[in-house]
């Protein structure tokens, strides 16, 4: 997983210049973990296709892990990316799939 290990986030961390903004924020993230309507499976397949989206390397690989540890399987995590490719194409899908690999590895290994 060359990808994700080479993976280098230039920007400066919100934490570290902005701690209550930070705080803030993440507040407001965990309270979206518990919205009703949606199992937290699903949940974090919705939220992986937004990051796929996205072409967030960091974020793809956080909710692949969160899917897998709520019991996703990786033919559920591979079909999020297959399904963002009508709308947005071949290479953000096949960009995150390394991400998406590593997280769902990851979070299979937290089970």
């Amino acid at each position: 997983m060359d990808e994700v290990s080479d993976f280098r986030d230039e920007l400066p961390s919100i934490q570290e210049a902005f701690p209550a903004a930070a705080a803030g924020l993440s507040a407001y993230l965990s309270a979206l973990d518990d919205l009703p309507g949606l199992d937290r499976r699903t949940h974090e397949l919705v939220r992986l296709a937004c990051t796929v989206v996205l072409r967030s390397g960091p974020g793809v690989q956080r909710h692949a892990q969160l899917a897998a540890e709520f019991g996703a399987s990786w033919q559920e995590v591979l079909g999020v990316l297959v399904l963002t490719q009508p709308s947005f194409g071949l290479v953000p899908a096949r960009e995150m799939l390394p991400f998406a690999r590593a997280g769902y590895e990851a979070g299979r290994q937290a089970d």
